[in-house]
């Protein structure tokens, strides 16, 4: 790959600033990370693009990423879930690493069709579930395999927000399940299947059958007039407001999960817990520095501090007790992702970690529809991957 590796983002609003600030972190902290030029801003809005440039640092802006793809080593595509499969996949052929944001895509069909141009792509293919980049979920990985907490048993998950409590909230994109997808399920449950599969997939096998159910609340919600007040219209919301869901693992485990985003009092709560025969972790994302663990004859869960510098990535940023925060699960994403355009390497969160995430939360779909478990039989690849 170039030196300096060029980057061409599709996409400049909270995933924009997210890894645009990311991309500022690197060199300060990772002095070993591959060095990168912020190319090409893409969006359809000409003055909103042009601010947007100039505020996350990049040099060129353009209104088709078809213009783009073959010009840049890497695209970010930040676009909303629908415009996941036609930019990445173009930009997988065009020899062009990606980075997707999660899901993978708003359909099963798309993903599909993503993770078999990745493929057959000789530059990586990344799905940006950031999570897996907390040191403290890293940290609960290394305990997990190394065989402290035991056999899994359970592995529980829940991810809870509360910016749809109101009624009056505005419609987004996020609400329409042609743009979107699903809604708490896609948006809020695929980080959690991903870390399923991330902390005990090699213990517990794959999921193997999946019950659930799907509820929404508020049916339509308002578009407002630019003064920020007056309606100017009512939408439908065809999305999901929360989810919950059963799940079997190949060993025998099980496994639950949920999300909602009317859980009033609930920002950012993303909490995991795994139980197995010898003990249990506990994490909380709104607590992203701490892992509660309970091993041994201990009688009660120890919170464990991970920022030493053995801890994952400790070493690279503050003395012990300088706690992180959420931005920085970009910067070691990114860190990873970059190492690995530059070293011709694989990098996971792949797109077939992706595909696998996208059939469970279809399986979970036609689970609530039909009132009856789902087995996912077959590998979690498609056919010829």
């Amino acid at each position: 790959m170039a030196d300096p590796l060029t980057v061409g983002m599709l996409g400049y609003g909270f995933m924009g600033r997210a890894h645009a600030n990311a991309l500022d972190r690197l060199p300060m902290f990772f002095p070993d990370a591959p060095e990168t030029v912020r190319h090409t801003l893409v969006g359809r809005d000409e003055a909103a693009l042009s601010e947007a440039a100039d505020r996350l640092g990049f040099e060129h802006t353009a209104t088709d990423w078809r213009a783009v793809v073959d010009d840049v080593d890497v695209l970010y595509n930040l676009a909303p879930n629908h415009l996941h499969a036609e930019p990445s996949i173009a930009a997988l052929d065009a020899g062009t690493a990606v980075l997707c944001e999660k899901p993978l895509a708003a359909t099963l069909a798309d993903a599909e069709a993503m993770v078999e141009a990745a493929a057959a792509a000789d530059v990586p293919a990344g799905c940006g579930f950031n999570y897996r980049f907390v040191p403290a979920i890293q940290y609960a990985k290394r305990l997990i395999d190394r065989g402290d907490i035991g056999d899994i048993r359970q592995f529980r998950g829940r991810y809870l927000q509360d910016w749809l409590v109101d009624p009056d909230a505005p419609w987004t994109w996020r609400m329409d399940g042609e743009t979107a997808g699903s809604g708490a399920l896609g948006d809020l449950g695929a980080h959690t299947v991903d870390l399923a599969r991330f902390l005990v997939g090699d213990h517990a096998g794959r999921i193997e059958r999946v019950a659930g159910h799907l509820q929404t609340f508020t049916d339509q919600r308002p578009v407002y007039a630019a003064d920020g007040e007056t309606v100017a219209e009512y939408r439908p919301v065809t999305v999901d407001d929360a989810y919950t869901a059963q799940a079997a693992f190949e060993s025998g485990a099980v496994g639950t999960f949920e999300a909602s985003r009317v859980a009033a009092g609930h920002k950012n709560d993303h909490t995991i817990e795994v139980h197995g025969t010898e003990g249990s972790l506990r994490f909380s994302l709104e607590r992203l520095n701490e892992l509660e663990v309970l091993t041994g004859d201990s009688r009660g869960y120890e919170t464990v501090l991970v920022t030493d510098e053995s801890d994952p990535y400790g070493d690279n940023w503050w003395p012990p007790g300088h706690v992180l925060g959420w931005e920085h699960t970009f910067v070691h994403e990114n860190y990873e992702f970059f190492s690995a355009v530059a070293g011709d390497s694989d990098f996971a969160p792949s797109f077939a970690d992706g595909y696998a995430v996208q059939r469970v939360l279809e399986a979970i779909e036609r689970a609530d529809e039909s009132g009856e478990w789902i087995d996912l039989a077959g590998d979690d690849a498609p056919a010829g991957h």
